[in-house]
This record gives structure tokens, sequence and C-alpha cells, in this order.
């Protein structure tokens, strides 16, 4: 999907990819622009539990704000859901504005939130359109253990430079090559991994990487921000002040000719709320020892978060 970010499993495999187009040709004609109403609209998710929450968020907000909201849900990857979008199979779904550049302008160098943010427009061009993005970001990170941190007092990637040596690092095997990988930590931290001392974990930051990392077999890791496996094991997020990692704030992807000023005052009301640990608490109840299910979930922290009164 991107080239700057290692969460190769959260994506379809090719084969998939086209099974998710096919069925979204099937049906796209009977839930896209074919009904012109505007209060008409499909949410859709990519093809994973996080997305398919806020998606689920976004249905219920809509839908208390008189909506009339269908859903399609794990649709697959961009390259499966930028098309429907674009078809009018669906009409609005949760990205990352790190990725979604990433995928629409591969050339992009872009990584702070607000150049990402300043490039987005020009790269969506006339069929896609974005509200705004909530603060709320699931992006890649240099991950530790609480005793790790303290043993070494780990604010930032830069703090742990002077510990290389001793570093034993964790990542899918493409981090070492990759610029947002071993190569920029380097470059924008002085972190300097030897390659005896990268142990390649294919999981993408899964339970294999912190099984690794609790255990004390690896130093540090790359996991995503918003994992439930950070609370549960007490891990330590190391902060990324010169932006290494490429900004990834959730934001509502539009299909243009959908899009309105009501659909977005109600979305823009849902991204206020949606702070990084906000969907970190929600996927602790997703993904966590409670499995609630992602539909649930989202009702509740609507509720919770009074979007379920109208948006004024």
């Amino acid at each position: 999907m991107r080239t700057s970010r290692f969460r190769s499993n959260r994506w379809l495999v090719a084969a998939a990819t086209v099974v998710s187009l096919t069925a979204l040709t099937a049906c796209g004609s009977s839930d896209g622009d074919s009904n012109s109403d505007p209060n008409a609209v499909v949410v859709g998710s990519a093809n994973f539990t996080e997305s398919e929450t806020i998606a689920n968020i976004y249905a219920e907000a809509l839908r208390v704000n008189g909506f009339d909201v269908s859903t399609s849900f794990n649709v697959g990857s961009r390259e499966a859901y930028i098309p429907a979008l674009k078809d009018g199979s669906i009409s609005v779904i949760p990205d990352y504005t790190g990725n979604l550049l990433q995928y629409l302008d591969p050339d992009s160098t872009a990584t702070s939130s607000a150049d990402v943010l300043a490039a987005l427009p020009a790269a969506l061009g006339s069929e896609l359109a974005i509200a705004t993005p909530a603060s709320a970001e699931d992006k890649d990170a240099v991950v530790v253990t609480k005793e790790t941190a303290e043993k070494w007092n780990l604010k930032t990637i830069a703090d742990l430079a002077p510990h290389s040596a001793e570093v034993k690092f964790g990542a899918p095997a493409e981090f070492q090559e990759r610029p947002a990988g071993l190569p920029g930590l380097k470059s924008n931290y002085g972190l300097d991994i030897s390659a005896a001392n990268f142990v390649p974990i294919a999981d993408g930051g899964g339970p294999a990487t912190v099984k690794a990392l609790s255990s004390g077999d690896i130093t540090a890791a790359n996991i995503f921000t918003t994992s439930a496996s950070i609370p549960a094991n007490n891990f330590v997020v190391l902060e990324d002040p010169k932006n290494n990692f490429p900004a990834q704030n959730v934001v509502p992807v539009l299909r243009a000719s959908k899009s309105s000023d009501k659909l977005k005052t109600v979305l823009d009301a849902v991204s206020a709320k949606l702070t990084t640990e906000e969907l970190l608490a929600l996927n602790v109840q997703v993904s966590g020892d409670t499995k609630t299910e992602p539909a649930a979930a989202a009702k509740a922290w609507v509720t919770a978060q009074g979007l379920d009164k109208p948006v004024s």
C-alpha cells in the first residue's frame, strides 16, 4: 500500500482485493450516486478492526443527525475502497492522512501533520474530499518497556541513541531499508542499529513482537500507537519530534459529490472528540479481554462523548 509504514498484514493481498472490487462493482449502482438524496450515505471501512470501529462511530453519529445510513464494512485495501468512493459504492470511509497522501502521491515527502494536510487537497483531485482530521493518530512508533524507559531515562527516540550498541530492535524486515525505518532513525536521531542487532519480526507489531519485547528478547520495537498491547504491557512510546514517521491522523474521506456542509459538520464533531487516547481505549475494548463488538463500542463512545444528540 505505501512505502513508509510497515503494517503489511493489515491489507488484503491482491486476490482478496479483486474479490472486494468485484463485490463492490456488483452492488455499487444500487447504493451509489443513483440515489440523489444528499442524506443517503454509505459508510465503509477497510479490512481491519480499528477502521470498522471508527466507521461505526461515523455511522452512528450520522444517523443521530438524520442521515439515512447504510454500511459496507471490510471493503479491503485502498486499491478497493478508493475506487469505491469514486464510483459511489461508498460515500465516506475513515483513513489516515499520511497513508492516504502516500497512496495518492507516492512522491510526497511530507511527514508532519501540517505538511501532510497541506499536501492532501491537490492529491485528492476532483472526485475525493476530506473532512477535518482528528488529533487521533495510529502511526508507527519506537516502543520500549517501562523498565527500559526508566533505566535509561527515555522520553524521545533521541534519548535511545547513546545506547545504540545495546539495543536489539524488532520490526518487519523491510524496516531495515525503508526511509522511515532504520535509515531515518539514524539520520534523524543518531539511533544506529547494527545488522546483528536487528531482529526481523513479520507480524507488524503484533503478538510475536509484543512477546519478544516483553520477554527482553528485543529492547525496542516498531509498534503502532493505538495498539492495545501498549497499555496492557505498560509499554512506553518514545516521542518522535522530528516526524521520522509520517503523521497518520484519522480523517474521513468522502466522495466529493456526496460532501455537504451538514455531512462535514457531523464528521468534524466526531473528529473533535477522537484523540489518540480515546482511540486506544476503543481498541482495548474491542481487541482486549472484553472483546466488545465494534458496533457496540462505537455506540457507547458516541453516547459518552455527547454525540448521541444532533449537532447544532
